[in-house]
């Protein structure tokens, strides 16, 4: 087979080695170099430093709307071209190009959490399971029929880092079954996506990430969860603004105003919640790193009550 791959984030590398394994990629498409870090030097994606690494030729058009882009593509005479976190939504032009179309590989068991941030929506929303779906691409955003799925559960603690990683190793592991068994020409049999739970995961905004302490504690605890290691729920705590890496919802009936500083000491701060409590067990101030809450609290004698 002649495959091209589509990817640029670390969430895709895991999937360009699948693709990879018998020296079937022929080209890798990934998004142009963009600046980085505090001298905002122009960085390569993940995908393109492993491409390179494996000697596999890189393109980086701005997109494919030049006919020139296409041409290129068309040359590469692709049996099969995947798609995994691309950045670019391919039209139906692209997409007709391979000989068996595009495979897609999403982190989410659609038709839920169609879109851009499906792993940390799954969290926020209180999700205990999720998954990983091979999909053949159509022009619609995440429509196209599941070729091949793989069911996980969310463990409680799971943070949006550590669920990116494990669905990202999943992912690799689906698209190697279908490769496999289109190999052995058998291809998987595609079944349409149902109208019924069909859900959009919008991209993460920085503001999102301010929490607010008249929501219920599961909420925040929540968002804690799905927003670290980006974009780090934020929040205003007697005074000073923090950034909460970890914490966890008390069931508490406290009958305080919601932002007090309920309980401090050696297990966290609790802070009382439009519902509960919310704990916090590992948070980071600006321009430190992350610490405990009793190394915080180190520092903040003035917020030691009730431990």
């Amino acid at each position: 087979m002649r495959i091209v791959f589509a990817g640029t984030p670390d969430f895709a590398v895991p999937s360009l080695r699948a693709a990879a394994q018998y020296n079937e990629v022929v080209a890798v498409y990934t998004q142009p170099d963009r600046p980085a870090g505090r001298g905002r030097e122009l960085t390569p994606s993940p995908v393109k430093r492993e491409a390179l690494l494996r000697g596999i030729p890189v393109l980086q058009p701005e997109n494919f709307k030049a006919a020139i882009s296409r041409k290129a593509l068309r040359a590469l005479q692709p049996d099969l071209m995947i798609v995994v976190a691309y950045g670019l939504i391919l039209p139906q032009s692209v997409l007709d190009i391979p000989v068996h179309g595009c495979w897609n590989v999403h982190a989410s068991l659609l038709p839920r959490w169609r879109g851009a941030a499906p792993i940390q929506r799954a969290i926020e929303a209180g999700d205990r399971e999720t998954g990983v779906c091979l999909m053949q691409m159509e022009k619609g955003l995440d429509t196209g029929p599941v070729l091949l799925a793989q069911t996980t559960d969310i463990d409680a603690n799971e943070t949006g880092g550590q669920l990116h990683d494990r669905l990202a190793d999943i992912g690799a592991q689906v698209l190697r079954d279908g490769l496999g068994l289109l190999r052995a020409d058998l291809r998987p049999r595609p079944w349409v996506q149902p109208e019924d739970g069909v859900t959009y995961a919008h991209k993460l905004d920085k503001a999102e990430a301010r929490l607010d302490w008249q929501q219920p504690a599961t909420a925040l605890a929540a968002k804690v969860r799905a927003f670290n290691p980006w974009p780090m729920a934020e929040a205003v705590l007697a005074g000073e603004r923090l950034r909460l890496h970890g914490a966890i919802a008390l069931p508490l009936d406290h009958g305080a105003a919601p932002g007090t500083v309920l309980q401090a000491g050696r297990d966290g701060i609790d802070v009382a919640c439009g519902e509960g409590a919310l704990r916090i067990r590992v948070l980071q101030r600006d321009g430190g790193k992350a610490i405990t809450a009793a190394d915080y609290l180190n520092g903040r004698r003035d917020l030691a009550v009730g431990a």
